[in-house]
């Protein structure tokens, strides 16, 4: 299907979805069908009745020896009928660990779905069209498998590819600077890029709000430095990268003292509020993903944006790209993704609302408004043949004959200190139950990672938060008031499910929920540290259960507990 498309090519794969499906499977079957992997269960065949009934469904740990084989030299024919030709790698933002997944040299169907996601943002954002994105993007070093092949995100993987088209003059970052492997001088560059195209940027964004939050607050570190950049139309010494500092030059310009006074003059009030609307005035939206764990950045992002519309606009995974939110401006409580029929076959795992399996599975046209299901993905790529996702998603309803889904959560546990099961939506379901007793005392969080201590007895749940003033201060203190951060421990808990508030019970196997406070700038300097570790950079804040609660309590000087028990008796 050619990328020169329209939203016609929307209707017609949202309306023919089962057939579109169907086909999928067979081209998947006829390609793949003697692969050692799955001639074992189908002989050759190519049939949906017999691959549903003979293919497991399978884990990543069920195929990682596989994956593992052919990343160490083995024959593609393994697990693919097609050359693999490179291997993404996850960010390993479910369990810690990092996941590879084999790839081949054709990304055409992930390219139609991002075009047609700007498609949707020009039809629902007045002006869309006629200005520029500023959309940070950061690519990683290439590294090669032990047979050879290259190892890098999707994102780094698909802009390298020969069916990569760049978005050229509609982005303020050439791709030079976005090509840069060092994120540091890649994102002081964007940034630089952006401010002076200011009066053309329509958009503003970045894949993740953790990535965008972690801009805005480069920007607050580095704003004089840029504006002296403008000013006298040089670029800063530091930055070497030789296309950098080429692309930026030439963008840069003349010195421009107006421009670098007028960005001095918003950058240097007290307050950040609005901060992205009053640098780049003719923003409409912001773009970035803020389901699941990112809804945590709502509040910042709300507070530095003016509540300018936080869209996000697509769902995909190293796995493969599920779908689109075909209404780009509700609020971020109620996205819901149109499911693609044509970039994997999909099928659900009907759970309940907890995400425990009922064993039913389903094809995609056939799921049931309101209920929950656990994806599994069949891929183009030969990697992945039903295999679990471990994402539970919401049914809310239908575009055409395609499924939306809301994004529930990751189905592992965040946390657990008995027997209770606490997930990332209770956790953030807390999070954002408390942020009014922050808000009363003018502050607001920055980021956050928890872990459940059991050096204690009974052990206990412990929140590590980096707070931050609404109001800008000379000696930038954070002035903390012991009974908001009580309170705050307080209706965190009140907050969290009847079950795990039945065993905070007086004498009962959970201890009272901790607050500990980090020093400012405590996740930047983790994020440096993932950084020069070569790590992805884009999930330090999401550090739950990662064994770093040792580094973080040196520099943790306050820590509050729930000074009440919470009610449990519903």
């Amino acid at each position: 299907m050619s990328l020169s498309c329209d939203l016609s090519v929307l209707e017609e794969l949202t309306s023919n979805a089962k057939q579109i499906q169907d086909d999928v499977l067979t081209k998947i079957l006829k390609a793949n069908a003697n692969t050692e992997y799955l001639s074992r269960f189908l002989e050759g065949s190519s049939e949906k009745e017999l691959f549903k009934k003979n293919v497991p469904v399978v884990s990543y740990e069920d195929v990682k020896p596989y994956i593992d084989r052919v990343a160490n030299g083995e024959p593609s024919d393994i697990l693919s009928g097609k050359p693999i030709t490179a291997f993404f790698r996850s960010t390993g933002t479910s369990s810690g660990e990092k996941k590879i997944f084999p790839a081949n040299d054709n990304f055409e169907d992930i390219l139609l779905g991002l075009a047609l996601s700007s498609l949707i943002m020009s039809k629902h954002v007045d002006g869309y069209k006629q200005g520029k994105v500023m959309i940070f993007k950061f690519i990683q070093p290439i590294s090669t498998t032990p047979c050879g092949l290259p190892l890098a995100p999707s994102i780094t993987i698909i802009m390298k590819s020969k069916n990569y088209r760049s978005p050229g003059k509609r982005s303020t970052t050439p791709d030079e600077i976005i090509m840069c492997t060092d994120p540091k001088q890649s994102m002081y560059c964007q940034l630089l890029c952006g401010l002076v195209q200011r009066d053309e940027v329509v958009s503003v964004g970045a894949l993740f709000a953790s990535v965008l939050v972690q801009i805005i607050r480069i920007l607050e570190k580095y704003w004089k430095e840029l504006c002296s950049n403008i000013r006298s139309g040089r670029l800063s010494d530091w930055i070497t990268d030789h296309c950098c500092r080429d692309s930026v030059s030439i963008i840069l310009g003349e010195p421009n003292p107006e421009l670098a006074d007028l960005i001095e003059n918003e950058c240097g009030q007290e307050s950040w509020q609005g901060i992205v609307s009053r640098l780049w005035p003719k923003t409409k939206c912001v773009e970035t993903i803020v389901t699941g764990i990112m809804a945590q950045y709502i509040p910042a992002l709300e507070f530095y944006s003016d509540k300018l519309p936080i869209v996000s606009s697509i769902y995909g995974s190293s796995e493969t790209f599920f779908g689109l939110n075909v209404n780009p401006l509700c609020k971020p409580q109620h996205v819901s993704y149109t499911f693609l029929p044509n970039m994997s076959y999909f099928e659900f795992i009907h759970v309940d609302a907890d995400g425990e399996a009922t064993g039913e599975i389903v094809d995609l046209v056939d799921v049931k408004l309101g209920a929950y299901y656990e994806p599994l993905v069949t891929n183009y790529s030969g990697s992945l043949y039903r295999c679990r996702v471990g994402d539970v998603l919401h049914v809310t309803g239908f575009y055409n004959n395609a499924p939306q889904f809301r994004f529930v959560r990751r189905k592992n546990t965040v946390l657990s200190i008995f027997v209770e099961s606490t997930t990332e939506e209770d956790v953030l379901k807390a999070l954002d139950r408390a942020t009014v007793v922050l808000e009363s005392s003018d502050l607001m969080l920055t980021g956050f990672t928890c872990f459940g201590d059991v050096s204690t007895v009974p052990g206990h749940y412990v929140f590590y938060l980096e707070l931050k003033a609404k109001v800008n201060n000379d000696t930038n203190v954070l002035l903390l008031d012991e009974k908001v951060l009580v309170e705050y421990c307080c209706v965190m808990e009140e907050s969290l499910s009847s079950f795990y508030r039945s065993l905070r019970r007086k004498d009962g196997p959970i201890g009272p929920l901790e607050v500990r406070v980090v020093q400012q700038g405590t996740f930047d300097s983790l994020m440096e540290f993932f950084i020069l570790s070569r790590l992805k950079f884009v999930f330090v804040h999401l550090l739950a259960c990662c064994g770093l609660d040792t580094k973080l309590d040196t520099i943790s000087p306050s820590s509050y507990i729930s000074k009440r028990i919470p009610v449990w008796l519903v």
